[in-house]
């Protein structure tokens, strides 16, 4: 798989969508040999269902082992390590993973009772989980969501998973966005997987999931960091790390569109009920049969305008949704299906980060 690519696909069956886009990227062709160790390394920060918006979406991660399955590859682990106010193994229950584990005989690694060993980079000294470095090819899964802290988290932040509990605490003191680049120096990604089907609003740890019915595939963490930072409404810039990571040489930052691959179109409607955050967020908006991935930008878009202040007295509508196509109105319209508006964002879906700038636009 060319790593300068990001494969995504849409819809809400996430085992079938994860087994069609890895058909895609051939990724039996990636793995030195049958009998490589292969580790999946999901967002289980707490133990929470993935429902929440927390952590990774059990079924996605069966997916990926019936395709390794299928192709003869049967030496496989699943390693997580929650955060340090959580248990894993509490986390493995309660999300899923430990039914995964019995149907399909999969040990699963507890990175929180792990042993660990120190790895120097350009001066700093860190500690890993042995487990994880001894994986002959490892398969990132995390949730695209945002951070209290570090604005979003995804691939590079999900390897802190990796890192004994008083590590973690030193991460903090450390920062978080150095000790986060430089520990990706020290784990080797060979594939990111990421869980982009139901994401928190703005907290790892859950509580206003946003659905956006997507998988987003790619072998480069900054290339994959760099571009969910734009669906979640953010500039590169606005999250150090990437660009430390990419300074280091741990992988390259997305520098056009060109970089993506879309194997469909969204046209997934919205199951999960709107916390009262977003209740709050789109009460100005219009929607009729909007797809999910669509929504769930605007959703992001507004949350930073809100944050913003951009919101404050607003008093517009904002149109989204196949419900529109085809009509003309005078407000304001998000996506391809309103491009009948006197003001139209396209998009199929739009990232947050153009809705952000085009709502500055209309609403000032």
């Amino acid at each position: 798989m060319d790593p300068s690519l990001i494969y995504i696909i849409y819809g809400d069956n996430p085992k079938l969508m994860v087994k069609r886009i890895l058909d895609e990227i051939d990724l039996e062709k990636e793995i030195p040999s049958r009998d490589s160790l292969i580790g999946i390394k999901p967002n289980l920060v707490v133990a929470k269902p993935y429902t929440s918006g927390a952590t990774t979406c059990p079924q996605l991660v069966e997916g990926v082992v019936e395709y390794l399955k299928s192709k003869g590859y049967n030496n496989i682990v699943i390693l997580e390590g929650s955060w340090v106010g959580d248990r894993t193994q509490l986390a493995f229950k309660i999300c899923g993973y430990e039914n995964l584990s019995k149907k399909y005989n999969i040990p699963l690694i507890d990175l929180q009772k792990d042993s660990y060993s120190n790895y120097e980079v350009d001066g700093i000294t860190l500690s890993v989980c042995d487990s994880i470095m001894k994986v002959d090819y490892l398969i990132n899964m995390p949730v695209f969501k945002g951070h209290c802290q570090t604005k979003i988290t995804c691939a590079l932040k999900n390897m802190k998973g990796c890192i004994p509990n008083e590590e973690k605490r030193r991460f903090h003191t450390m920062g978080l966005h150095k000790p986060i680049a430089y520990l990706n120096k020290v784990i080797k990604q060979d594939l990111i997987v990421v869980d982009g089907i139901i994401g928190d609003l703005n907290f790892e740890e859950g509580g206003n999931p946003v659905q956006m019915n997507r998988i987003i595939v790619g072998k480069d963490p900054v290339l994959i960091d760099s571009y969910v930072a734009q669906l979640l409404g953010y500039n590169i810039e606005d999250i150090p790390y990437i660009k430390m990571s990419e300074e280091i040489g741990v992988g390259r930052t997305i520098s056009s569109d060109d970089n993506i691959r879309e194997l469909n179109r969204d046209s997934t409607p919205m199951t999960i009920p709107k916390t009262r955050l977003v209740e709050e967020l789109t009460k100005n908006v219009e929607e009729s049969m909007a797809c999910s991935a669509c929504y769930g930008s605007l959703v992001h878009a507004l949350d930073r305008l809100n944050d913003l202040g951009y919101l404050d007295d607003f008093s517009g509508k904002i149109y989204i949704g196949q419900g529109f196509k085809g009509k003309r109105g005078n407000g304001i319209g998000i996506g391809n299906c309103t491009k009948g508006f006197e003001k139209s964002l396209s998009g199929c879906p739009p990232k947050a980060k153009d809705i952000i700038e085009f709502l500055k636009d209309c609403i000032y």
